[in-house]
């Protein structure tokens, strides 16, 4: 392609994200129908506290908002680089329970809920958005390309390559123009953006016609990246080193007392020489909202035990009601079911419009 998607330096892109995320979120709060959210996870296992407070009280606040939000559960996505498609299924309705137990409502807020390999008129956007980008494009996505790295594969199947393209799919067929991400996502919307450009450059060229697609935008997370209990690598089930929403108040006690520190005994927030520790401080500054430095001012010469403690208590009082919300829902497995059918059948009906939009646009009506 005469326009090849350059991926700028990340870090620099990031700092022009900050601004125009500041930006939307102001206009997010004033104008909350102006936008519709897309935003989701992939069904490889229950949600854990990185979750909880890096995304999902995210997804309930902009929905209290009342702006328009569609959460996707990337069942296909699943297949790139993961083997267990025996448990999608079961994780899938785990997501669902773990999202209504956090506070989103599908009956009193404007929030739907589907899987994507339940909307088919949405995938058939996959093969039109393929023509608009080349596979140098797509190898040279930064994010893939780490994608593939942690995940170790050397085999790395076509839906690896192409997960950015279907991400987009994902994101437009709805007409999403707001996508709550991180850092590492930045190359995946500018792809999105790309490829939503380029459709409306090359079939909406027409006088008096609209472009069918927006451009995306990205809402960044104000909340910083949730490390493990090890204190050195982002928290992650494949790493054994999580809390999930799940777990009981024993078991989360239990966790939290194998979490690292150091031989220091006075507490400090000290993030670049203590990392482990200001860690476990972040994580209960999060849970009761007083800052770290003045969670470590009170701990002082408390030491690990009395740090983890803390955490233990901030942790188990803040979950409690998802928990007890969440073991509610356990018991309702049709009810669960009917929030994910209901919410694949609205999901159609956008994709059904916005796939006859861009098939009139592509000239392909019989």
């Amino acid at each position: 392609m005469s326009d090849e998607i350059q991926y700028t330096d990340i870090n620099k892109s990031y700092e022009a994200a900050i601004e125009r995320s500041k930006k939307l979120e102001e206009d997010l709060i004033k104008n909350p129908k102006k936008y519709r959210v897309l935003t989701g996870d992939r069904p490889t296992g229950r949600l854990h506290i990185g979750h909880y407070f890096g995304s999902l009280q995210n997804r309930v606040r902009l929905a209290k908002l009342g702006v328009p939000t569609m959460i996707l559960i990337a069942d296909y996505q699943v297949l790139t680089d993961h083997d267990a498609f025996d448990k999608i299924s079961q994780n899938t309705k785990q997501l669902v329970i773990d999202y209504l137990a956090a506070g989103i409502d599908v009956e009193k807020q404007d929030v739907i809920i589907y899987p994507h390999s339940y909307v088919p008129e949405a995938n058939q956007l996959m093969i039109p958005f393929l023509t608009l980008v080349s596979n140098a494009e797509l190898s040279r996505n930064p994010t893939v390309k780490e994608e593939i790295l942690s995940a170790g594969l050397t085999n790395v199947n076509a839906g690896m390559y192409t997960y950015p393209v279907h991400q987009a799919v994902d994101i437009l067929f709805c007409k999403g123009n707001v996508v709550p991400a991180g850092k590492d996502q930045l190359p995946h919307i500018e792809m999105t953006r790309t490829i939503a450009n380029r459709f409306n450059k090359k079939f909406c060229t027409d006088v008096g016609k609209e472009s069918v697609f927006p451009l995306p935008e990205v809402l960044l997370s104000k909340t910083p990246m949730i490390m493990g209990l090890d204190g050195s690598q982002k928290m992650s089930k494949s790493r054994n080193n999580t809390i999930m929403l799940c777990a009981t108040e024993d078991e989360t006690a239990k966790v939290i007392k194998k979490a690292k520190t150091d031989q220091e005994r006075f507490i400090t927030y000290d993030p670049v020489n203590r990392p482990e520790v200001a860690n476990l401080l972040t994580l209960i500054s999060l849970c009761t909202g007083e800052s770290p430095e003045k969670i470590a001012e009170r701990i002082g010469d408390g030491g690990g035990g009395m740090l983890k403690n803390t955490l233990t208590e901030a942790l188990n009082e803040n979950l409690r009601p998802l928990r007890t919300k969440r073991a509610q829902l356990e018991k309702e497995p049709e009810y669960i079911r009917k929030v994910l059918t209901d919410g694949a059948a609205k999901a159609r009906e956008i994709a059904q419009k916005t796939l006859e939009e861009v098939r009139e646009r592509m000239n392909m009506v019989i």
